[in-house]
């Protein structure tokens, strides 16, 4: 006589593979890229009406550059990308009133009062087409963050707390002290890659 095999019941695999896919869909983590928050620039008027504004002096730019080789430069010197973050803050806030840095103005300030700010300050960021987009990044990230520690030291000696804390009309009197001016120019193909 001869044995029958016994058989491993298959009727109940699909809904064990089907029980699997849902559990690893449900308990996998996707990375979201958040990106780079900007504001475009208003579209130009339809009509060319002459350009009225005054040039901006150069002492009111921060010339920040970067080539194919992904090397910074900074007002025509090397740097580093780690001491971007430093030169920034002194360029915007010119503490000593250096002839070299952004002219100042004295303006009344909600919460302030009368306080001598920068007239003008721009950050102009140009990189190469070679230029790796992590070292962008990384540009990018020390230029805002430059602004970002700024605003809170102001927000922290006048309202004895950090900047995201403060109320809306708070932190429009510090955006008037420390603006978001970062101009970033077209890529070039300089380096030749």
């Amino acid at each position: 006589m001869s044995r029958k095999l016994p058989e491993i019941p298959s009727a109940s695999l699909a809904d064990i593979a089907f029980m699997l896919l849902i559990f690893f869909l449900v308990t996998t983590t996707m990375d979201v890229d958040s990106g780079l928050e900007r504001r475009l620039p208003q579209m130009p008027p339809e009509q060319e009406e002459p350009d009225d504004t005054p040039p901006i002096k150069e002492r009111n730019v921060f010339a920040v550059l970067v080539n194919t080789n992904n090397q910074l430069m900074v007002e025509g010197e090397p740097m580093r990308v780690d001491d971007l973050r430093e030169k920034a803050k002194e360029f915007l806030e010119n503490p000593a009133n250096d002839e070299n840095l952004p002219e100042k103005k004295v303006e009344y300030v909600e919460f302030f009062g009368e306080i001598e700010i920068p007239k003008q300050p721009v950050i102009s960021l140009r990189n190469d087409l070679g230029t790796q987009y992590g070292v962008y990044l990384r540009v990018q990230n020390e230029l805002v963050a430059a602004i970002n520690e700024l605003r809170d030291k102001f927000a922290k000696k006048q309202f004895g707390k950090p900047y995201s804390s403060l109320e809306k009309a708070e932190q429009n009197a510090i955006r008037k002290i420390v603006p978001m001016k970062i101009s970033e120019a077209e890529p070039k193909n300089v380096g030749g890659k």
